[in-house]
């Protein structure tokens, strides 16, 4: 998905295990309406998203026929491919997704990072960013200990924000949405962009 209108920023936005769904379509519209391009590869390669009852089988697919490794090839590769386009370039990531912006974060011609719910960097903390980097979880991670994840990045260039409620709370479509934490984070990641 691509909305171009011949800004000098761009954002990649990456999506979750589900795809390309009408939560990830309405973010790029939002974004492209704050005056950004916007491009969301289709890092699934399948026309329809799978729905939020699929959980397990979107997981295993991501995992089976995309994988980290593979999908950060194809966004920086992306990244290459329009560097020299743009003033301006960031990556926003949800899920999965933030964990793959995350391991973009060391490319240099990256002005910023966000990810939401990138549960998955816990298994990359080693990594530095070389780019102002916003993070966004929830208080509640049943799979592992948040806490002890935000103390091992408490590093140069990231900021850290817990907001109530679990996993998707920025997502009007998941059982998990919270209104306030969405408007906190969108809002802070807003001022984030403008910023940087």
């Amino acid at each position: 998905m691509q909305i171009i209108k011949k800004s000098d920023k761009l954002i990649i936005l990456i999506h979750e295990i589900y795809g390309i769904n009408q939560h990830i379509k309405n973010f790029c519209d939002l974004l492209s309406q704050q005056g950004f391009d916007v491009i969301c590869p289709n890092l699934l390669e399948r026309e329809q998203a799978f729905d939020y009852s699929e959980e397990e089988i979107a997981y295993l697919n991501f995992m089976e026929n995309v994988g980290f490794s593979d999908a950060t090839r194809k966004i920086k590769n992306l990244l290459y491919d329009v560097k020299n386009k743009y003033q301006k370039i960031y990556i926003i990531g949800f899920s999965v997704g933030a964990t793959v912006a995350w391991l973009c974060s060391e490319e240099e011609c990256l002005d910023g990072v966000v990810g939401y719910y990138g549960s998955r960097i816990r298994n990359y903390i080693q990594l530095v960013p070389r780019c102002p980097t916003i993070l966004f979880f929830p208080q509640e991670e049943e799979s592992f200990s948040l806490d002890e994840l935000i103390s091992n990045l408490q590093i140069k260039n990231i900021e850290i924000y817990k907001y109530f409620g679990q996993h998707g709370f920025s997502d009007p479509y998941s059982i998990n949405f919270n209104e306030q934490s969405y408007q906190k984070a969108l809002n802070k990641m807003l001022n984030f962009l403008k910023k940087h």
